[in-house]
């Protein structure tokens, strides 16, 4: 429950399409166990962000009983602080080997590059100024799970940056950053309370609404210019498909305010996401 699978599309949507993105350009996958390391240290950065989040909320007192997302372990008392906090060190050690692995493949510039995105995952709610309650959990998503995560799966392949990842780090980032903009619209009244200042309640409901519609159809529209700008084969706008799936959680966004709706809303925009860059990246594979 606290690992929270429907965010794992953010962690696994941007090493698959950075890693096509690469086999696109050479023809084939040079490094195979890149790879690997690449998709476990990903998901494993979102458990032990998750997990972090699990416990420094319940520690804050931001997961009230009366919130309308799912059930948070630590704040609920299923499972001690203490063994979410293991949980979450675990999690973190498990990316950090995988970044060890990296680092001796693609150079030490990948280590510290794991090093800083775990650093953000734990300061996200914890520390003593963590930048979720001040409204930037929004651009960490976008950075980490966008541009830092695609861009680096590409690059641990081929040890090189290209316009054609970076074009497509955007439109995954924006649909990863959906996601989080869900989770702070359904929470925008506990948050508040909580003195959890997300963008969305900085911003207020309308206007949070507003932009989780732009970064969906924007991911949509970055797609095809990426592809122009890459110099790459037309093949991956199959991507663009999956744009009749953001009808359902654009218009929930819009019309609901109820846990249910917004819960399902965010499993939905976890969908697209994952629907998304699984056809892109077939679309770059075939075409490589």
């Amino acid at each position: 429950m606290s690992a929270r699978p429907r965010t794992l599309p953010a962690a696994i949507a941007p090493v698959l399409v950075g890693t096509a993105a690469a086999v696109q350009w050479l023809g084939h996958l040079p490094r195979v166990g890149a790879f690997v390391a690449a998709l476990i240290g990903s998901i494993f950065i979102q458990i032990g962000t998750n997990l972090a989040n699990d416990y420094s909320d319940a520690k804050r007192g931001a997961d009230a009983a009366d919130r309308l997302g799912p059930v948070r372990v630590t704040s609920a008392g299923l499972v001690t602080p203490r063994r979410v906090l293991t949980a979450t060190y675990i999690a973190f050690a498990v990316a950090l080997v995988c970044g060890i692995y990296l680092a001796t493949v693609a150079g030490a510039v990948i280590l510290l590059i794991g090093a800083v995105s775990i650093a953000a995952g734990v300061l996200y709610t914890g520390g003593p100024r963590p930048y979720g309650y001040a409204g930037l959990g929004e651009v960490f998503v976008f950075l980490f799970f966008g541009l830092v995560a695609v861009n680096g799966s590409y690059y641990v392949q081929l040890e090189h940056l290209d316009t054609l990842p970076l074009g497509l780090s955007i439109a995954i980032g924006f649909l990863a950053t959906a996601i989080i903009v869900v989770n702070n619209v359904r929470d925008i009244e506990t948050d508040r309370r909580a003195g959890k200042m997300t963008l969305a309640v900085r911003m207020g409901r309308t206007n949070a609404v507003m932009l989780y519609r732009l970064l969906v159809l924007g991911a949509f529209v970055v797609l095809p210019i990426s592809l122009v700008a890459g110099e790459a084969s037309a093949l991956p706008l199959i991507g663009l498909a999956a744009l009749p799936m953001a009808i359902g959680p654009m218009r929930a966004m819009s019309n609901r305010t109820d846990g249910p709706a917004l819960n399902g809303a965010l499993a939905a925009t976890g969908a697209l996401l994952a629907v998304f860059s699984l056809l892109v990246t077939a679309g770059l594979l075939i075409s490589g």
